[in-house]
């Protein structure tokens, strides 16, 4: 039986490769803590997670501290038993962002080294549903872009091959109303146009808002409240024909239960590093399957590519690319659509020479 006997923890802080503004904030920096866990057979699985501006140095002080310290001379195969482990001795700050992002780069570290160590790539590994996902993009679409913009966004992504095109919501409804239209009349009825609301909406604003999109057929309408109002979702969803998409906002595989079981949501947007890894992220698509509900995860696709690749429910991957500093290679795309890798781990290509000179000034710490 091999063991867990150290671990590394850094963080990188990354910038956007677009200025990217929804209905309630600014993306401006993507903290992006990394976990490196070595075995005593000379495996090694590198895992990370991250932040949309903040919270990085709680996340990498949670695990040099508290997570890591807890899973040293342990058996790196007992994935499950260490996540079970860790969430509970934790059990005071969860369920939560920082606890639950802390956790995904851990556990994804740990499906890494699973993965090497049975030679195979995650998407097989982890299931083995598909060989490829289609592709939207959102780096088009972010509030402040006028519709001029978007249409000429939408048009590079449909002429690549992509099947559609995800558009920021939170101006006035109008004015909404005529963005949208701009990029359908532009797109034709064959493209898939999403909008994100990104939780900026009262129920009765959100109602009105269905009501006016309906007639664009949209793909779905994303996080139009705050995602801790499940019963303004319900009312939500019950009065619209347009799909509601929920997941990135949620922290535990419970709280998707309880979307799936009050039709709440129509999507599910479940998040690998906000749920806390592969390990719930996989329960909670199984979960959604079981609704006969599609997963189309938020950001991370690099990652994301796999997952939806190993589930059948996996609809989409979403296209926002942000690890090229990083790594030597970048997610594979054909005729407009992701393909996992096929080499053993979670197949991204790290780059350690970028990482360690681009690492947070007093973030990288070992715990033997």
């Amino acid at each position: 039986m091999s063991k867990i006997d150290r671990i590394e923890v850094l963080m990188v802080d990354l910038v956007p490769k677009v200025k990217r503004t929804d209905a309630i904030q600014s993306f401006v920096s993507q903290e992006t803590p990394i976990v490196r866990i070595y075995s005593d057979d000379g495996l090694v699985g590198t895992g990370y997670s991250y932040t949309i501006g903040n919270g990085g140095h709680a996340i990498v002080d949670l695990i040099a501290r508290h997570l890591a310290p807890q899973i040293i001379g342990h058996d790196p195969e007992m994935i499950e038993e260490i996540w079970k482990k860790l969430f509970f001795h934790t059990h005071a700050t969860a369920v939560g962002a920082i606890t639950a992002l802390a956790l995904a780069a851990i556990d994804t570290a740990l499906w890494d080294m699973r993965c090497r160590r049975a030679n195979r790539p995650l998407y097989k590994e982890a299931g083995g549903a598909q060989r490829s996902v289609p592709l939207y993009t959102t780096e088009g679409g972010w509030l402040h872009i006028e519709p001029s913009e978007l249409i000429e966004d939408a048009l590079r992504a449909k002429e690549a091959g992509f099947g559609g095109s995800k558009i920021k919501v939170g101006r006035p409804p109008q004015e909404d109303v005529k963005r949208l239209t701009a990029v359908r009349d532009a797109l034709g009825a064959d493209f898939e146009i999403m909008v994100d609301g990104n939780q900026g909406a009262s129920v009765d604003e959100a109602i009105r808002r269905a009501r006016l999109y309906e007639p664009l057929d949209l793909g779905w309408y994303e996080e139009p409240l705050p995602a801790e109002d499940l019963d303004g979702h319900q009312r939500l969803s019950a009065s619209t024909t347009l799909p509601i998409a929920v997941g990135e906002s949620i922290y535990h595989p419970s709280h998707f239960r309880e979307y799936l079981q009050r039709r709440a949501c129509s999507i599910v947007q479940v998040d690998v590093a906000r749920v806390g890894g592969i390990t719930p992220w996989l329960k909670v698509a199984h979960l959604a399957e079981t609704f006969n509900v599609a997963v189309s995860p938020h950001f991370l696709m690099e990652l994301h590519v796999s997952l939806c690749s190993a589930v059948p429910n996996g609809r989409w991957v979403e296209y926002i690319p942000q690890l090229d500093g990083l790594t030597h290679t970048g997610m594979m795309i054909r005729n407009g659509r992701a393909v996992p890798s096929e080499e053993p781990g979670l197949g991204i290509d790290w780059d350690w020479d970028a990482i360690k000179k681009q690492t947070s000034e007093g973030t990288h710490i070992i715990v033997r």
